[in-house]
């Protein structure tokens, strides 16, 4: 078994089935797993704090693409996302007639504080218009369109966890599966592309797995587990 390294480890495909229900097979390896974990998502910050909540692990979280980073050993939270930017387009984006695609109550972006997602069943020419008028980008993690700053993503998420743990962002090993997880990848030591992850997150990691979604994450976790 080689020396385990920290972990970063994205949700949405990644420790979750098709469905996007998570594996409980993967709550004991986060549980046990003896070094820093850090999760990191494109979700709002609440859901990966509820995460690290109920595993009973220590909550540092990169949310919103590295819009949002908490450190719990620190009582660090930093807001790093132009939030005006993006309410910004959401307002020009329905005033072409489009909506944002989750309901009236919008659980999507209820708790959002740095970016704006949008269903992935409305229109993306229009979005990304609006979006690079205002100096931000769309990403299509495969779960929702992000309109988020350019400046930030979860590879800085990474480089300020680490800023604050003082460790370096190369001991980690980082496992996702999609473009938003590409900055991560190239920040982390080691970086592993579960089977279902895109094009951008295969090419950019060190390694692919054989299985998909939270099987996968199992075996890119398994060199570093007894």
């Amino acid at each position: 078994m080689s020396e385990t390294p920290p972990l970063l480890v994205d949700i949405d495909g990644t420790l979750t089935d098709a469905s996007r229900a998570v594996d409980p097979r993967v709550f004991p390896v986060l549980r046990e797993w003896p070094e820093p974990v850090v999760v990191a998502t494109g979700k709002a910050m609440p859901y990966p704090i509820a995460l690290c909540e109920f595993l009973g692990i220590e909550r540092a979280v990169v949310a919103e693409n590295g819009g949002v980073v908490f450190v719990e050993a620190t009582d660090e939270l930093q807001l790093r996302g132009d939030h005006e930017a993006s309410l910004a387009v959401a307002e020009a984006y329905r005033e072409l007639g489009h909506e944002l695609g989750f309901g009236t109550v919008d659980l999507a972006n209820r708790w959002r504080e740095t970016e704006l997602v949008v269903s992935l069943d409305q229109p993306l020419e229009p979005l990304e218009r609006l979006a690079e008028e205002a100096g931000l980008v769309v990403l299509d993690t495969g779960f929702a369109y992000h309109v988020t700053d350019p400046s930030v993503d979860k590879g800085t998420g990474l480089e300020a966890i680490c800023a604050e743990l003082e460790v370096a962002p190369s001991s980690f090993l980082a496992v996702g599966d999609s473009e938003n997880d590409a900055e991560a990848f190239d920040v982390a030591g080691e970086a592993v592309a579960v089977a279902n992850a895109d094009e951008t997150a295969k090419a950019r990691a060190d390694r692919v797995t054989e299985a998909r979604y939270a099987d996968g994450f199992l075996e890119a976790v398994a060199p570093y587990r007894p």
